[in-house]
């Protein structure tokens, strides 16, 4: 009996899966990563096989600048209305719906552009495409963080990398294989196609109902009115200031008030909480293929294939102890767990190449950031504002992973001078301070608790959750 009522406690922790919010994100999901190799690896596959110059494909890879710099535009997501469609089927949903719009004619474009003697204009195609998809990234980001609370964040974030994961490998090796058996014209406009999964899910699912304006009205209007007081300046060239100072200054202002004293602790912890792991993924491929010396196929199979569904399995779980304890526990769980896998490595390179012992240590590094990228996404989300939550969270993001990839560019040096077992140590030690500053999260909870934004499900008006931990 009692075996029977832990069973069932468990299935009733995994209905969270069956929430619409939930399912809606990992249709959400599939659409963001659609796009994403058809303007990378995928489009640079095309330019190959039909011959053009290696020099003019490496150019093609400033379209990915576009997602590095969303954080740019991601303001006037939050603040600017578009007309006709915010009244039909409010902000966010507009904002997603008309970036889909973009995606598709860009791909449709794509398809029907000889890449040969239109290059430039393939790539001005493949901009349209890359900055569309950057900004339906910065609304679905919106849409997952404003459309239920803390407890189902991790969840949500599950279902969207699983439909993100899913349309790199339709977007991979589908359209791979559209080509060879067709043409990269089929496989594009095909491509284009799928777009219209997320489009139905844009039209089915319900927008938040949340006050995006109120703190920033509140800013336009005090910096619009001392602007007219002490400047004495147009009317319309003081609301201008007011609202640029809204959608540009307001995050920060709204961020650093609202926590005070912790803010600079908590963007310390966003810096420095997947350094570990970003920095020890810059040297797997080397480490596999050049120092254990298994094959491409080898490493194919263990650590795209089956690290895929480890990431996925690691992305559920994760999702499910977030609502059974709490973000900030297993946010702490998780920096633990990424630190003592990149120890696993070092294990990895004492003894002879065995896929069996590689696929453990591949398991247990994709299980961990599986669980840390949920419970992270799910602590961001949470401190998100509802007035600047797209330029709030884009601001996150970025820092989650910029010092990652900064000091990964020193990791080549590190194993040249000292050795891959001592670099997969190093990585695992620069674990140790996310670690420390997730106790002190744990240990500040309530004042963090009641410094944060009113939780999303109340002002969607739904039941909530227990507090975190």
């Amino acid at each position: 009996m009692q075996l029977n009522a832990r069973a069932a406690n468990l299935l009733s922790l995994f209905r969270v899966y069956l929430r619409w919010q939930v399912i809606a994100l990992l249709f959400l999901g599939f659409s963001a990563g659609l796009p994403f190799l058809l303007v990378f690896s995928t489009l640079n596959a095309r330019l190959a096989d039909v011959g053009v110059e290696t020099a003019t494909i490496g150019f093609f890879s400033w379209l990915g600048i576009t997602y590095s710099i969303k954080v740019f535009w991601a303001p006037v997501v939050d603040r600017l209305k578009i007309p006709l469609l915010d009244r039909l089927l409010g902000k966010r949903r507009s904002w997603m719906l008309l970036a889909q719009a973009g995606i598709a004619t860009g791909l449709y474009l794509m398809a029907n552009v000889d890449a040969v003697s239109a290059t430039e204009m393939l790539a001005l195609c493949g901009l349209l495409v890359a900055f569309s998809s950057a900004t339906q990234d910065v609304a679905i980001d919106a849409y997952r963080i404003e459309i239920a609370d803390e407890r189902l964040q991790a969840a949500m974030a599950a279902t969207y990398i699983f439909g993100y994961r899913l349309a790199l490998l339709v977007a991979g090796a589908g359209a791979l294989y559209l080509a060879e058996f067709w043409s990269w014209q089929v496989a594009y406009e095909i491509m284009a196609l799928l777009v219209g999964i997320g489009v139905v899910t844009v039209l089915c699912v319900r927008e938040p109902a949340v006050n995006h304006f109120a703190a920033a009205n509140d800013i336009a209007d005090r910096v619009e009115k001392e602007a007219l007081k002490r400047s004495h300046l147009n009317p319309r060239l003081a609301r201008l200031i007011g609202w640029f100072s809204a959608a540009v200054a307001g995050p920060f202002m709204d961020f650093f008030r609202r926590y005070q004293h912790y803010a600079l602790m908590i963007l310390i912890t966003v810096a420095v909480y997947r350094i570990s792991d970003i920095a020890m993924g810059v040297m797997a491929n080397p480490f596999y293929l050049d120092f254990m010396g298994f094959s491409k196929t080898e490493v194919a199979n263990v650590t795209k294939v089956f690290g895929f569904f480890m990431t996925i399995a690691g992305s559920m779980l994760g999702g499910v102890l977030v609502v059974k304890y709490g973000v900030r526990r297993i946010l702490l769980l998780g920096a633990a767990l990424t630190a003592a896998t990149n120890l696993l490595f070092v294990l990895l390179a004492q003894y002879p190449p065995s896929t069996v012992t590689l696929a453990v240590v591949v398991s247990a590094d994709n299980l961990s950031g599986g669980v840390a990228n949920v419970a992270l996404i799910a602590w961001l989300s949470s401190m998100t504002s509802a007035s600047f939550t797209a330029t709030q969270y884009a601001l996150f993001s970025s820092l989650m992973t910029l010092p990652g990839k900064f000091i990964g560019g020193f990791s080549g040096m590190v194993v040249a001078g000292f050795g891959y077992a001592e670099f997969f140590l190093v990585a695992g030690l620069m674990g140790v301070p996310a670690i420390l500053l997730c106790i002190y999260l744990i240990r500040h909870g309530r004042q963090l608790d009641a410094l944060a934004p009113l939780n999303h499900s109340e002002r969607n008006g739904e039941e909530t959750a227990a507090g975190t931990a």
